[in-house]
């Protein structure tokens, strides 16, 4: 059995640094460089976020849709390291708490690519 953070790490950070960075790129007009610096990543791990080579599973949840649009929001905006780090947290838990890490971890067992 995997602990919470170790689920979250594995499956949820992904999926949701996927969607911020798509979002900050495709409706805030980031670059990939400055949506790798907003996030913390390097410009390549952005680039395969946005290719989907990482965080291959995809939000499909409304309310988490609709948290991450308001996130992102907030991310482009922000002045602070700290307040990025904090709506990324922020975020993290909400979507645990909503229950999607258990579907998450359900999803990756039923890839195809994964052994």
């Amino acid at each position: 059995m995997k602990a919470p953070c170790e689920t979250s790490i594995w499956y949820i950070l992904p999926l949701i640094r996927r969607a911020l960075a798509r979002a900050l790129i495709e409706e805030h007009g980031l670059t990939q460089s400055q949506a790798a610096k907003r996030l913390g990543l390097t410009s390549a791990a952005v680039s395969q976020y946005v290719s989907g080579k990482r965080g291959g599973l995809q939000v499909r949840d409304a309310r988490v849709l609709k948290e991450i649009k308001s996130a992102a929001k907030r991310i482009a905006k922000a002045d602070a390291e700290a307040d990025i780090q904090e709506e990324i947290c922020r975020l993290c838990k909400r979507v645990s708490a909503l229950g999607l890490a258990d579907m998450a971890t359900k999803d990756a067992r039923r890839c195809p690519r994964c052994p």
